[in-house]
């Protein structure tokens, strides 16, 4: 499929690599400096129509090195990962530290808070898969999709698969690696009747391909998907609950991550600034994320920062009980860091589910959004407006399919107004969450 990937021997090139270029940042004035270093190779393979239409074959390096001369901070990096760019790259850095302003809150975090411990997290299962044999999986994903009645062509099916090393290190004496893998497989379809074309698609995604539907049950999964939505009208105007699937509802669980991402707190350009301890959702809802978990999508036992990852609680029986702080952001902040350079990891919710039936029943009349569109949500103020496709629900039951409306509300509202939580989870990325219902919220239809 592409030139041999020997992990290991990746993992000790870039941690000596990455240890070279610290002591030469040392060497040549530097007080303090973090160098991360990553290789990843992978196959992708794209189909249309029974016809292969891309095979593409990847291998990426790079490093980045930081630097700081007192509070002066200076960065650069290179998609040569090889000895020779190091020294470049270095200087580089220290020439930008020299034309920095000072910044007190810059600087590595603190060396007591580095990641000791460095499990096997059992995220690196590689795919001894051929060229051909992702071409087969490929077109049987697709054939399985274009055989079911109804559906009258294809936009493609895709899958990738790919594995990779990254090394971080910083001069506190600490180096940490991981070696990781990510495989997937896609389809998306086109049905069409009386009434007009419609487009829908399914995926499967997974650290081991083992844990993978099957190409067919893919297929035809969005096949289904494709075809539930044909007779779409639009919905009634009102003020009306909304049930958002779960391959929908994870973005409001994104929402609330980036309005208590320090970045945004310390810019004030967050409606959750200074909210901590404050209800923010029922009683019943809390959320954390579990770095450790094993075999999951975003285990890591370090942060960015090289800080120990941890089981952190962001809402705790419905109140705010943490930010998500880098080492940077929380000293801008007058706080300590959470663990969370370059985000949370494994989001999961603790709180009593829900059947989708029993969602539908308790609804009564009002939309399933199982598609948004547009990016009209404001971090500032909280308001959340975006055009959605779904189903009409009347008397606890999916009637019809719906299209071209619009959802808005305010997400503090949304996230006080949770009247229940799915047990139909989707565990297919880093948010584990079933579908969310949300008492009421303006539906803007025809």
């Amino acid at each position: 499929m592409t030139q041999a990937f020997d992990a290991a021997a990746q993992q000790s090139l870039l941690e000596t690599r990455a240890e070279a270029a610290l002591e030469l940042a040392g060497r040549l004035g530097a007080d303090a400096c973090e160098v991360g270093a990553s290789v990843d190779q992978g196959v992708g393979i794209s189909v249309r129509e029974g016809d292969v239409e891309t095979v593409e074959l990847s291998r990426d390096q790079g490093i980045a090195v930081t630097v700081y001369v007192g509070s002066r901070k200076g960065s650069a990096s290179s998609s040569d990962a090889g000895e020779a760019s190091i020294r470049a790259v270095v200087e580089k850095a220290l020439a930008i530290a020299c034309h920095t302003g000072e910044d007190p809150a810059s600087g590595l975090a603190d060396a007591g808070l580095m990641a000791r411990e460095l499990p096997d997290l059992d995220v690196h299962h590689p795919w001894d898969l051929t060229t051909e044999q992702a071409i087969e999986l490929a077109l049987a994903c697709e054939a399985a999709g274009r055989g079911m009645a109804g559906i009258r062509s294809s936009d493609g099916a895709s899958l990738s698969s790919g594995e990779g090393v990254r090394v971080y290190a910083n001069s506190h004496g600490f180096l940490g690696s991981q070696r990781g893998s990510r495989h997937s497989l896609s389809c998306m379809l086109i049905a069409e009747d009386e009434g007009g074309m419609q487009r829908d698609y399914d995926y499967t995604s997974a650290r081991h391909p083992r844990d993978l539907m099957a190409p067919e049950a893919v297929g035809e999964s969005a096949a289904r998907r494709t075809l539930r939505r044909l007779g779409a009208r639009r919905p009634a105007t009102g003020r009306l609950p909304v049930l958002f699937d779960p391959t929908v509802a994870g973005g409001l669980v994104g929402h609330l991550m980036s309005a208590i991402a320090g970045g945004a707190l310390y810019r004030q350009a967050s409606f959750l600034c200074d909210r901590l301890g404050e209800p923010l959702f029922p009683e019943w809802f809390s959320l954390g994320e579990k770095p450790m978990e094993r075999g999951a999508m975003a285990s890591s036992p370090f942060d960015n920062d090289g800080v120990q990852t941890r089981d952190n609680v962001f809402v705790d029986r419905g109140r705010l009980a943490s930010y998500m702080l880098s080492a940077y952001s929380a000293r801008r902040l007058g706080l300590q860091t959470t663990g969370n350079a370059g985000g949370a990891r494994n989001l999961r919710i603790t709180a009593p589910l829900a059947s989708r039936e029993a969602l539908l029943a308790r609804m009564g009349r009002g939309v399933l959004v199982t598609e948004l569109m547009g990016q009209g949500v404001n971090a500032v103020t909280g308001d959340y407006s975006r055009g959605a496709a779904g189903f009409w629900v009347e008397d606890g039951e999916i009637r019809h399919p719906v299209e071209e409306f619009t959802i808005a509300g305010n997400l503090e509202g949304m996230f006080k107004g949770l009247a229940g939580v799915g047990d139909d989870l989707d565990t297919r990325g880093s948010i584990h969450t079933g579908s969310w219902l949300v008492d009421e919220m303006m539906v803007a239809g025809g």
